[in-house]
């Protein structure tokens, strides 16, 4: 994965604006920022990435594209806050950092639609589209480089990657990790004040007991 995304989703967390708010059934929400085409592949597209038969959670179970449909429609998407003068060389060493001219609501934008002309032409239909296995396929070919996207839209898979993983274990205010399932899944405490009473060596090997507190105080 490019390490060049330092600037992603997550970094705009500690400015939401959207805050706490009640979201409705996935099947419900009114897309901030993608149109329904793109809705529909950010859903199938992360559910393949984080899949429901999967041990815990999946992505749509934990409401993963809410996540990233707020965060493109906030500073994130039209990268507010990152250094976006050039000049951009698009066949630097990913390790070298962010190279696309594009803001990350762009990439997506111009990903989504690249990516399925490509399905369309290699697997004969949209990516939504397709079956588990030939989404799979595809996801593979997209994180292998085989698709022949343009230049700045190198980074389309590895964004998707990563703002994927951020909606699934960021605090429930940003839209994902509903219900607080990614934490309960791997035992994460969340935003306890304190841990005093389990810093103690005797504790040691003592499975933590208590469920996870989001920011706003919610438990499980």
């Amino acid at each position: 994965m490019a390490s060049g995304l330092a600037g992603t989703a997550l970094v705009s967390l500690v400015q939401p604006v959207f805050g706490q708010t009640d979201l409705p059934d996935l099947a419900d929400y009114v897309p901030e920022f993608f149109s329904g085409g793109e809705w529909v592949f950010v859903i199938a597209a992360t559910s393949r990435l984080i899949p429901s038969e999967g041990e815990g959670p999946g992505a749509e179970e934990a409401r993963v594209p809410v996540f990233i449909d707020r965060q493109l429609a906030d500073d994130f998407g039209t990268a507010a806050d990152w250094y976006m003068d050039g000049p951009h060389d698009p066949g630097a060493d990913p390790l070298l950092g962010f190279q696309s001219s594009l803001s990350p609501a762009q990439i997506y934008r111009d990903g989504i639609n690249a990516f399925d002309d490509w399905c369309r032409e290699t697997k004969g239909a949209a990516f939504a589209e397709l079956d588990p296995v030939a989404q799979d396929e595809a996801l593979t070919a997209l994180d292998r480089g085989e698709v022949n996207l343009p230049d700045p839209l190198r980074d389309f898979f590895d964004l998707l990657l990563q703002n994927t993983k951020e909606g699934y274990f960021s605090d429930p205010r940003y839209g994902g990790n509903h219900g607080m399932a990614a934490w309960v899944h791997i035992g994460f405490p969340g935003a306890r004040a304190s841990f005093l009473e389990w810093n103690d060596p005797a504790m040691d090997n003592v499975a933590y007991p208590l469920g996870p507190v989001s920011i706003a105080g919610e438990r499980t």
